[in-house]
C-alpha cells in the first residue's frame, strides 16, 4: 500500500509511515488530518479508495486512470455504503 502511493503520487508525498496502535486500530491521517477509520468507517478499504482519498486532499485534479472508475456500492467521497 505505501509503495502504491508513493509511486502514484510522487510528486506529491514525501513519506508514507506506519505506527503501532491500539488492538484493531487501522487510521489513515494525512497531514494529521484523518482520512480513514476502521471503526468509523466500517472495515479496511480498497487500495483504489485510499487512492481517491489522498488524491482528493492533495491534488484533486489528478487523474488516477483506472482507479478513478466507480467504488461500487461506495460513495468513492467518503468510503461509506450509498444507499439507494
Amino acid at each position: 500500500m505505501a509503495q502504491e502511493l508513493l509511486t502514484t503520487f510522487a510528486d506529491e508525498l514525501t513519506e508514507v509511515s506506519l505506527r503501532p496502535g491500539a488492538s484493531g486500530q487501522f487510521d489513515i491521517h494525512l497531514n494529521e488530518q484523518p482520512i480513514w477509520c476502521r471503526k468509523d468507517d466500517g472495515g479496511f478499504p480498497e487500495l483504489k479508495l485510499i487512492k481517491q482519498h489522498v488524491r482528493n486532499h492533495i491534488a484533486p485534479d489528478k487523474s488516477l486512470g483506472h482507479s478513478d472508475k466507480s467504488c461500487g456500492p461506495l460513495d468513492c467521497d467518503t468510503g461509506k455504503k450509498t444507499h439507494f
